[in-house]
């Protein structure tokens, strides 16, 4: 299976906002706030599932596991939501963050 690139998950948040724009309001930077509070509240529940089950559990297979990933994945959609409300583009992004790489590197 391939893996996903941010171009990738641009199409695939595009794609279905197109279906829900009615419902979602779009993406567009009136709407980016909104996008990153509810990125936030399914960080709370990645968190959530970590309380709840333990490091254990989320690291073997199994249900727990399957959880953590697919609330992971809401908060990577969310993400990508928030970037595309502002306009950034999968260049801009990975520019921005090699070079926050790179400083990190040099920091401690």
């Amino acid at each position: 299976m391939a893996e996903l690139g941010l171009a990738r998950l641009y199409e695939i948040q595009r794609e279905i906002h197109a279906k829900y724009d009615h419902l979602w309001g779009g993406l567009r930077p009136e709407v980016g706030k909104q996008q990153l509070l509810w990125m936030l509240a399914e960080a709370g529940e990645v968190a959530d599932v970590m309380k709840k089950q333990g490091d254990a559990a989320i690291t073997e297979a199994g249900p727990a596991r399957a959880h953590f990933v697919e609330e992971m994945c809401d908060v990577l959609m969310y993400f990508t939501d928030v970037l595309l409300c502002y306009d950034v583009s999968p260049q801009e992004f990975t520019q921005a963050y090699l070079a926050k790489h790179a400083r990190n590197l040099e920091r401690w």
